[in-house]
Order: structure tokens, then C-alpha cells, then sequence
């Protein structure tokens, strides 16, 4: 039934359920096919990672909205993809990187069952896990630039779009830039007479049986399960908080768990829930009324279900484009997680050498024994972080003594 013929308390909810899963969709999937290509898979297999992806959690959304009656949206792991880009193809290939997927659900799941197993997360700094995030990210946010050196003509409209976006409408910023890098990708294969064929743009699942490498467990799932819970999971209860609304944590954990688990197999690498789109169905966007809110992630649920018919094209549409812009979409989508990051990580006096080494290392690509560079950045991080506290140990605070008074000059 179209927005227009529903009465004014459903249609507002609707409207920020579509508009939700459109920004949400169109602003990140670029990051999450480099993310999956990086790590070793083919274009099929990663139009069914995307694919896996947006169905589970489209159906983790419908359902967490309909049991709870509050906006919850969730999404797949955007910084996570970043990080695989930055980690590579590891000991075992694609299938011991879906291994490592699987058993991030599985800490997921773990998270939600035992409180003690997410206390003992929280205690990994918050700047050493911003550092490692604006590390892994960094590189892909230097895309856009280096494309612009190599190709002005094709990426200058690319980011001159999100910029003019960014001071008019800033959540519409990534997807006008995505919608100009469609237009200059049909005018650039208009000009070449390259052709598509129609059987690649149709989406369908593809199984791939798990391997395991330490490497990989190492390697990715663990950095993956903590840039998963520290940048997305952490920041959407914070989110929805703000707006009056709690998240029901262990629910929320089990079907985002579940969820990772179930798209594992099919090249999904993390659901959770969603941070900087969740605004959007749990705001005033979604009308006056707090507790008809829940409509608006609803609907985003449905939207998304909608949005995965579009795996397989998007894939066919980012081998296709010239060289750079696709790569210009994934950095621009990730510019504010790297400024949120880096600005966290800093923030802080006490921890910014180990920030520093944190997010030197992840940025640098070191790769060692196998296992990329995030575990080893967030590894030096800690034990940077221990060795100053053990030098520089923090004084007790002691209370001042006052001072002497001073006698009144005469008159």
C-alpha cells in the first residue's frame, strides 16, 4: 500500500523504515564486497555474502521489532569490512576466512548468553580499539584521492557530489555519491560498448563449506569480533539510548549471533546492530509518537529484504566500473568512521602513545606469521599501554594542604 493512502501515524514510521534501509544499504555495501573480495572471494561469492547479509539481518530486524515493539535496526559490520580489506587473503583461503565468520556468531552468541564473557570485552581500552579501527580504515579512506590523481575526469564529480551532500543533507552524502558513481559508471561503459549480461544480475546463494586456520581465528575472527562489538554493537545500544529507548541486550546479541552463523556459510561476515542508521527509524523522523516507532525499523526490515534482489547487479556493476570508482564509494562511506575514530583515540593524554602505536601498526599492512596486521596492532597496543602504566604508575591523589593565611595590611 503506498505511503501516501496510509493514515499520518503509520505513514511517517513507513517512510523512515525505507528511507533507513536505502541509506543504510546504498552507503556501505561498496565496503562490504571489497571487504569480501579482499579475504578471497570470487564475484559470486561475494554476491552471496552480501546477499546472506542483508537477508539475515533484514529478518533479524523484523522480527526484534515485532517482539519488542522499540526501533531496533541492525546491519551488517561496515568497519569489520574494512577490516578484511586491510587483513587480506590468509592460510586457507576463502573457506578458512568463512570459518573465521562463523565462529565470530559464535562469540557473538557466547556475548549474549554470558554477561561475565562481555564484561571481560569491555575491558579492552576504548582508544586502543578506536586506534586499531582508524588504522584498518585508513587505507581505504585514502582511495578517493589517490583515484582522483590517477583518473580526474571519472572521480572528481564522485567526491565533489558527497561534499556539496555533506553540507546540505549529510546522511544522503554516500548515496548521491554512489547514485553520480552509477551515472559516470553507465557513461564510461556507454562509451566503450561494453555490454552486461542480464544471468549475472540475478542473485542466488552460494555455499561454501568452512575451513579452519589459526591463522584465520587469529587473524580475522578475533579483530573482527572486536571492531564488530566496539564500533558497532557498543554505539547502537548508546544510539537508541539517546532516544529514550533500552536494547534488549541479550535478544539482540542471539539473533545478530544467530544470524552471523547462519550467513557464515554463504559469505556473510557479521550482522549487528546498527549504529549510525538507527537514528533514522528511532528519531523524530519516525513521527511524534515514541511508541509507534517500532513501524519505522519494521519497515526497514521489509526494505532491506527488498534491497538484497540488487546482490548479484551491484556485484556485476562494481567489476564493470572503472578502475578507482567504486574504491572512491568505499572511502567516502568510510570518512566519518575514520574521523569519529581517530578523534577517540586521541581524546584521551594517557593513552596516546599506545593509541599511536595502535593505529601506526593496523595502518601499516604488517603481516606476520600469517595473521594480519590488526591483531598485531592491537597486541602492541596493550602491551605498550602496560609497560608505561608499569613505569608511570598513577599517584594517589593527595589532598593539598591550604595555605597560610595572609594577614590583613593595615589600614
Amino acid at each position: 500500500m503506498p505511503a501516501s493512502t496510509l493514515s499520518p501515524s503509520l505513514s511517517r514510521p513507513v517512510v523512515a523504515g525505507i528511507v533507513t534501509a536505502l541509506v543504510g544499504f546504498t552507503s556501505s555495501f561498496a565496503v562490504v564486497l571489497a571487504g569480501l573480495h579482499a579475504v578471497g572471494a570470487d564475484d559470486a561469492q561475494a554476491a552471496s555474502g552480501l546477499l546472506a547479509l542483508t537477508v539475515a539481518f533484514g529478518l533479524g530486524i523484523v522480527f526484534l521489532a515485532w517482539r519488542s515493539r522499540l526501533p531496533i535496526t541492525l546491519a551488517w559490520s561496515t568497519p569489520g569490512a574494512a577490516l578484511l580489506v586491510s587483513t587480506g587473503t590468509v592460510d586457507g583461503g576463502w573457506p578458512a576466512a568463512v570459518g573465521a565468520f562463523l565462529l565470530v556468531g559464535l562469540l557473538i552468541i557466547l556475548t549474549g548468553l554470558l554477561p561475565a564473557f562481555g564484561q571481560l570485552l569491555s575491558r579492552i581500552p576504548s582508544a586502543l580499539a578506536q586506534a586499531m579501527l582508524a588504522g584498518v580504515v585508513l587505507s581505504l579512506c585514502l582511495q578517493p584521492f589517490s583515484a582522483l590523481s590517477a583518473n580526474p575526469l571519472l572521480i572528481a564529480p564522485v567526491i565533489l557530489s558527497w561534499l556539496i551532500m555533506v553540507k546540505v543533507a549529510a546522511r544522503w552524502a554516500v548515496p548521491v555519491a554512489f547514485a553520480v558513481a552509477l551515472l559516470v559508471i553507465g557513461i564510461s561503459l556507454a562509451s566503450s560498448g561494453t555490454r552486461i549480461a542480464i544471468g549475472s544480475m540475478l542473485p542466488a546463494f552460494t555455499w561454501t563449506t568452512p575451513g579452519f586456520s589459526w591463522q584465520a581465528m587469529v587473524g580475522i575472527a578475533l579483530p573482527l569480533f572486536v571492531v564488530t562489538m566496539a564500533s558497532q554493537n557498543i554505539p547502537g545500544v548508546a544510539v537508541l539510548g539517546s532516544f529514550g529507548f533500552r536494547t534488549p541486550w541479550r535478544p539482540s546479541m542471539l539473533v545478530t549471533g544467530l544470524g552471523t552463523v547462519l550467513g557464515a556459510p554463504f559469505g556473510g561476515h557479521a550482522i549487528n546492530l546498527a549504529a549510525l542508521s538507527a537514528a533514522l527509524a528511532a528519531g523524530d523522523e519516525a513521527g511524534p509518537d515514541k511508541n509507534r516507532r517500532w513501524i519505522a525499523a519494521f519497515s526497514a526490515g521489509w526494505a532491506y529484504l527488498a534491497l538484497a534482489a540488487l546482490s548479484a547487479a551491484l556485484v556485476t556493476v562494481v567489476v564493470a566500473a572503472p578502475r578507482g570508482v567504486i574504491e572512491t564509494v568505499a572511502g567516502l562511506a568510510l570518512m566519518s568512521t575514520f574521523i569519529g575514530s581517530i578523534s577517540a583515540a586521541f581524546a584521551q593524554l594517557e593513552e596516546r602513545v599506545a593509541a599511536g602505536i595502535t593505529f601506526l601498526l593496523a595502518a601499516s599492512g604488517l603481516s606476520f606469521g600469517g595473521i594480519g596486521a590488526a591483531f598485531w596492532a592491537l597486541l602492541a597496543g596493550l602491551l605498550v599501554r602496560w609497560l608505561l602504566a608499569a613505569r608511570n604508575p598513577r599517584p594517589v591523589p593527595v589532598p593539598e594542604a591550604p595555605a597560610p593565611p595572609v594577614p590583613d595590611r593595615p589600614a
